[in-house]
C-alpha cells in the first residue's frame, strides 16, 4: 500500500501559527512541550526560529496537505550547546507528526524517512543528531527503524533527553540501501 507523497514547503510563522497551535497542543504532542501554549506563545517560537540563522523549520506535506513538521539545527549554536562535541557536518532534528482520526499505518515512518532524505539531501550533512525525551520509547524505536545509534542520555534544561546520532550509511544501510 502507498503511502502518497511526501513534501515540504517553507514554515510561515504567522500564517502556520493556527495549524502549529492545533498539533502541538494535542495530547499526543506532549513530549514537543508546548501543551499549555496559547496562539501567541506558537507564533513567537516560530518567529524566533525563522529569525534564527542556525535553526530552521518546514511543514511537511501528504498529497499536498500539511501533515507534519520538520526543524533542523546547526547543534553548534542551537539546542545541545555544551552538551556534546559536535563534529564537522552534524545537523540536529525535530519532527513532529500532526494528530487525525484516520491514522495511516506506516505513515510515521515513511515521514522520518522524508525527513532523514531531504537532511541527507544536503552534501554537507555527514550525520543527523537528535535528543528526544528519554521517555519518549515510539520515537526511539522509530529513530533505530532509519538508522539512529544512541550514545548517551544527557540532561537538558527542559528534559533528560537520550542523544542519538545517524551517520548517511547507518540510515542507507537501515533502508537496505548497498552503500
Amino acid at each position: 500500500m502507498s503511502i502518497g507523497t511526501l513534501t515540504l514547503r517553507p514554515l510561515d510563522p504567522l500564517e502556520d501559527a493556527g495549524l502549529l497551535h492545533g498539533w502541538v497542543t494535542h495530547p499526543k504532542a506532549a513530549f514537543w512541550m508546548m501543551q499549555d501554549a496559547r496562539l501567541q506563545d506558537v507564533e513567537r517560537e516560530y518567529m524566533r526560529i525563522a529569525a534564527h540563522e542556525h535553526h530552521h523549520a518546514s511543514i511537511g506535506l501528504h498529497d499536498g496537505e500539511p501533515a507534519f513538521l520538520m526543524e533542523w539545527y546547526d547543534p553548534r549554536h542551537v539546542e545541545l550547546v555544551g552538551l556534546y562535541e559536535p563534529e564537522p557536518g552534524d545537523v540536529g532534528m525535530h519532527f513532529l507528526v500532526a494528530p487525525t482520526d484516520r491514522p495511516l499505518h506506516g505513515f510515521t515512518r515513511a515521514v522520518i524517512t522524508a525527513v532523514m532524505t531531504e537532511l541527507f539531501a544536503d552534501p554537507a550533512t555527514r550525520r543527523v543528531v537528535v535528543e528526544p525525551d528519554v521517555d519518549n520509547k515510539a520515537v526511539h524505536a522509530l529513530n533505530a527503524a532509519v538508522g539512529f545509534v544512541p550514545e548517551r542520555e544527557i540532561d537538558k534544561p527542559e528534559k533528560r533527553a537520550l542523544l542519538s546520532f545517524c551517520t548517511r550509511e547507518q540510515f542507507l544501510a537501515a533502508r537496505g540501501v548497498a552503500v
